[in-house]
């Protein structure tokens, strides 16, 4: 049966009330990032978040973007661990595509849609204050190597006041993942990393981070295998076993991280469902993976 228009909006309503006056941080990445449909259905969600009190800053990706434009410049994307290798080419291709393209083009949504946005990346007011990301140790032929990841960068720092000044005044901030080292070395951040550090940083009520599939699944082949919950004590195991791999490694590990710092929920969803951060925040029955700390 399908509920009334009325019983839904009455469902969200305990939602609304607990979440109304947080910060709620939003990552965007994926096939999000080249399909204009999925794009306008997000940030059409993030901007009603704002307009029902809740304060969300987004952090965004770029990957399959970035990947395109490689590979038309001839370039053969390589990846460690879910981590792309970035030399000096690679990192004017994602500075380009991650500061001048998709930043801008989130920014201006968020205008079609009634919002106010600011782009940021992690240069400006020294938001995040990075260091190089030391060699990743790999087993080839069941010998082990190291391998230099380039201009790829961690979080050392997160100075927030610059989030709390924008989203105290009603804005949305958007931020790339693009930041400086101390001594002007500019790096690449993995954008999953990035949006857990600014959300427990900021001790933000929940971290969405949006991907292209249900969630963390048992069986990758097998769409109806998802994970709903995963408690923090066994993100480790689960990697271990090769449940997690690849890509969603970098995912896990930032909303584990998040947890632990304070985040109360971190959740991994699928942006190519229609308005799923709505469905995901506002309904009894989510549609991700919730990543948790089980109460002592």
């Amino acid at each position: 049966m399908t509920l009334k228009r009325e019983n839904i909006l009455i469902e969200a309503l305990p939602y609304i009330r607990d979440f109304y006056d947080s910060l709620i941080v939003i990552k965007i990445g994926g096939h999000a990032m080249v399909s204009p449909k999925m794009m306008y259905d997000i940030v059409q969600d993030i901007v009603l978040l704002r307009f029902v009190g809740i304060h969300p800053i987004i952090v965004h990706g770029g990957g399959p973007e970035i990947t395109e434009k490689m590979e038309r410049m001839g370039k053969k994307p390589e990846f460690i661990s879910g981590l792309r290798i970035t030399d000096d080419e690679t990192l004017e291709i994602a500075r380009m595509v991650l500061v001048g393209n998709i930043n801008t083009r989130i920014v201006s949504l968020i205008g079609q849609h009634g919002g106010k946005g600011v782009g940021l990346s992690g240069k400006d007011g020294k938001t995040i204050v990075a260091r190089k990301k030391a060699a990743q140790r790999i087993m080839i032929e069941d010998v082990e190597h190291e391998v230099d990841l380039g201009w790829v960068g961690e979080t050392e720092i997160i100075n927030p006041e610059l989030i709390h000044i924008v989203t105290g005044n009603g804005y949305i901030p958007v931020i790339s993942p693009i930041a400086t080292d101390a001594t002007g070395n500019e790096y690449n951040i993995n954008a999953d990393t990035v949006a857990g550090d600014i959300a427990a940083a900021l001790n933000a009520k929940k971290l969405i981070l949006m991907t292209d599939v249900p969630g963390l699944l048992r069986n990758q082949k097998d769409l109806s295998s998802r994970i709903s919950r995963v408690e923090l004590d066994d993100v480790e195991k689960l990697i271990y076993e090769g449940i997690i791999s690849g890509g969603m490694i970098p995912k896990i590990r930032s909303a584990a991280s998040a947890v632990t710092s304070g985040v109360e929920r971190v959740h991994i969803i699928d942006g190519s469902i229609s308005h799923s951060i709505l469905l995901e925040l506002f309904t009894d029955t989510g549609i991700g993976t919730m990543v948790y700390k089980k109460e002592e």
